[in-house]
């Protein structure tokens, strides 16, 4: 199975949105059916660990994926960038075909 990857800016950013919460044990990153592409990615702050969930840490932060999205996402890297006036998460997944314009959303 290969690794979700978090580089040292997300990982930066996801600690900074931890402390600001004040509470939580990481990052959960799944998908869903959305988005013009079919999938769409989804972040949410995971205050626990199931039992079918998988724990990636690298830099001191934790994502947190549930078994059904790991299919989609094993290989990813999580990096978080700043271009002109956007900012965000950006998703490297080895697993799209296809992206759409604005990155939300992908299909395999």
């Amino acid at each position: 199975m290969s690794a979700i990857t978090i580089t040292a800016r997300a990982a930066e950013q996801i600690g900074a949105f931890l402390t600001n919460r004040g509470s939580g044990v990481g990052i959960r990153l799944a998908v869903r059916t959305s988005g013009c592409s079919g999938m769409a990615y989804e972040i949410e702050f995971a205050d626990e660990v199931r039992d079918e969930d998988t724990v990636f840490e690298e830099h001191g932060v934790k994502v947190i994926v549930d078994a059904k999205s790991l299919v989609y996402l094993q290989g990813t890297e999580i990096d978080y960038t700043k271009e002109g006036l956007n900012e965000g998460f950006k998703f490297t997944n080895p697993n799209a075909k296809a992206a759409c314009g604005c990155g939300e959303s992908f299909n395999v």
